[in-house]
């Protein structure tokens, strides 16, 4: 039987609605919770039930080398102005195995930035410049 070995986390995508960058260095995969909850049934005086709660979903960060391209920028900005209700895009994160194949999909529902932040000038230096963006999600489904 041949041997089936993990996939390596160092080739992906971010595909982002209506918006193109290349090159992120990082992405992280947002993780999911579902809160339980105590019910105390009236008959049993000794014992709870756990029941389901709210689902709630963590932040995507993404992180890229600075170039030209001010798209990530721009639609922090329109949330800053304009507030999260008209920016808000779906976005997938997506695994590719070392022959270049999608292996594995995370659909992102609902993202909008919450927080970017640039890495520091330095005359000492010669690091490549990281922008970071947080994204805050409503919903987040592995769907391959």
């Amino acid at each position: 039987m041949a041997r089936k070995d993990p996939y390596r986390n160092f080739r992906f995508r971010v595909e982002i609605d209506g918006i193109t960058q290349a090159g992120f260095s990082d992405a992280t995969i947002p993780d999911s919770t579902t809160a339980p909850i105590d019910y105390r049934v009236g008959t049993d005086p000794t014992h709870s039930q756990k029941l389901s709660g709210l689902t709630t979903y963590g932040n995507i960060t993404l992180k890229w080398g600075l170039t030209d391209s001010m798209d990530l920028y721009n639609w922090r900005k329109q949330v800053v102005e304009k507030g999260a209700a008209g920016a808000r895009k779906n976005l997938s994160l997506v695994l590719i195995d070392e022959e270049g194949a999608d292996k594995a999909r995370w659909n992102v529902m609902e993202a909008w930035p919450t927080k970017y932040d640039a890495s520091d000038f330095s005359a000492k230096g010669a690091e490549v410049i990281i922008e970071n963006l947080d994204l805050v999600c409503e919903e987040v489904v592995r769907v391959q």
